[in-house]
């Protein structure tokens, strides 16, 4: 199962959704998708705004646990 930690990030960088959603260019809706885990895909661009926008790696907003 991958897990998405958009909301870890969010509270180390103290950063709204609202906030980063605006820097990254995507609607909030799409960003709390993303955030719940419901999300099937992320384009790499996404991916790659989230990275710069929260100075991380992927690694930090992707994660792998087995079920």
């Amino acid at each position: 199962m991958i897990v998405v930690n958009v909301d870890v990030m969010l509270a180390r960088r103290k950063m709204s959704a609202g906030e980063l959603a605006k820097r990254i260019g995507i609607t909030p809706a799409n960003l709390s998708i993303l955030k719940t885990g419901k999300a099937k895909a992320i384009r790499f661009s996404t991916l790659d705004a989230l990275c710069s926008a929260l100075s991380c790696n992927p690694a930090d907003i992707l994660e792998y646990r087995q079920d």
